[in-house]
């Protein structure tokens, strides 16, 4: 399951019914979730989906914990990463993280900012009487 549908499903997988994760899936982003999540402590399933001759193969990986969903999961940082960081969408999405103020491009107008200060423009501008 993408971060962008929140759709939960549950499908049978290894005769033990398990959270779908994602599914169509390449063997790389397979490894990747499923190491993330065992790093997590979850228990993975994962099993090859049937393909057309000329389809590469994908695969389905899920959870036995019936109530998990990535999407929640994600948004309030409760997955870590290995190095201890909690885990982002981006991270999630396997692209490239960018390093900003959420929502504000003030870095961009004041690139010398060193400090929570500098990045006001005008600090009188938001006071009200």
């Amino acid at each position: 399951m993408a971060l962008n549908k929140g759709k939960h499903i549950v499908k049978e997988i290894d005769s033990v019914l398990c959270t779908v994760v994602e599914s169509g899936i390449s063997k790389k982003r397979m490894k990747f979730l499923k190491e993330l999540l065992e790093f997590n402590h979850f228990e993975v399933k994962v099993a090859e989906e049937p393909v057309l001759e000329e389809q590469a193969s994908t695969f389905i990986l899920g959870l036995t914990d019936l109530v998990f969903n990535p999407v929640i999961a994600v948004y309030e940082k409760s997955l870590k990463r290995p190095d201890g960081e909690n885990i982002s969408p981006a991270f999630w999405n396997q692209q490239a993280e960018v390093d900003k103020l959420p929502y504000f491009d003030y870095r961009e107008k004041n690139p010398d900012a060193k400090n929570e200060d500098d990045f006001q423009i005008n600090p009188w501008a938001y006071r009200t009487i």
